[in-house]
């Protein structure tokens, strides 16, 4: 199985190290394009066995799935670009290109040929997080046009890079609040902490260590005992205790009402 991601920058370069990282694909299977050579050398410095090309168009001959992970207002550029060699039948269309709907990108992909039938390729969306660099991705994934075989196929790809979701096309807004977004409110979450620990008399670099290392084992013991929250709080929170305290605190200041206005601001 070969893998073409055209737009090897963060996101596109960032798939293509994973993925040469798991178990699904060889580097010499992932070819990158890129529209400069300096792009191209970085992918060749993070693994020389890398296909690197400048040309789209040879690029994804041959190619398997063809991941698009260009800017959004380059997608119908590169879609005409490679549309002429495209085989609808044996390839897989993956756009991670925020915004652009299925839709949209039926619009730019649809052939008319001599049967006067118009066809589509199998299409997926993809929206991950900037965690796909560390293979700690929570990656959205709609389908489109494909069968249940190429829906596990992309899933268990982009598996490797984290933890992949198939949701409809509907909330991939909402994933992107909730997981692309929810990054940097997570972060947010963990600088205010650490500020916090200065405060109580650490040092800023034992604070962060601590912050950090608190909210691994929040999400580690969420993800191991498959619970949820309140119930992990409720280990935590006797009565009349100092974290019960410091919760309702947190909550009178609005805590949780700005999250969730937050997330929703985002969508």
């Amino acid at each position: 199985m070969k893998i073409t991601i055209i737009g090897a920058g963060n996101i596109g370069g960032a798939i293509a190290r994973g993925l040469a990282k798991g178990h699904m694909f060889k580097a010499s299977d992932i070819t990158c394009t890129a529209q400069s050579q300096a792009t191209l050398d970085k992918m060749k410095a993070a693994n020389p066995d890398f296909v690197l090309s400048l040309n789209n168009i040879e690029a994804v001959k041959g190619a398997d799935i063809i991941v698009i992970a260009v800017k959004p207002w380059r997608v119908e550029e590169i879609i005409d670009q490679i549309k002429g060699v495209l085989d609808y039948d044996k390839q897989i269309i993956v756009s991670v290109a925020a915004g652009i709907t299925f839709d949209t990108l039926n619009s730019y992909l649809t052939k008319n040929t001599s049967y006067e039938d118009w066809v589509t390729p199998a299409l997926f969306r993809i929206m991950p997080n900037t965690a796909i660099e560390v293979l700690s991705s929570m990656t959205f994934v709609s389908a489109h046009n494909a069968t249940p075989e190429q829906s596990d196929l992309i899933i268990n790809i982009f598996n490797e890079l984290g933890n992949a979701m198939l949701v409809e096309e509907r909330l991939m807004g909402a994933g992107t609040a909730l997981a692309s977004s929810g990054i940097a409110f997570a972060l947010r979450y963990i600088r205010a902490a650490i500020e916090g620990g200065v405060e109580l008399g650490f040092y800023p670099k034992q604070a962060q260590e601590i912050v950090v290392h608190t909210v691994k084992g929040a999400t580690d013991l969420l993800l191991e005992n498959k619970s949820n929250p309140e119930m992990e709080i409720d280990k935590v929170t006797t009565p009349g205790g100092i974290t019960i305290k410091g919760l309702n605190e947190m909550e009178l200041s609005g805590f949780t009402s700005s999250v969730i206005r937050g997330l929703k601001a985002s969508k």
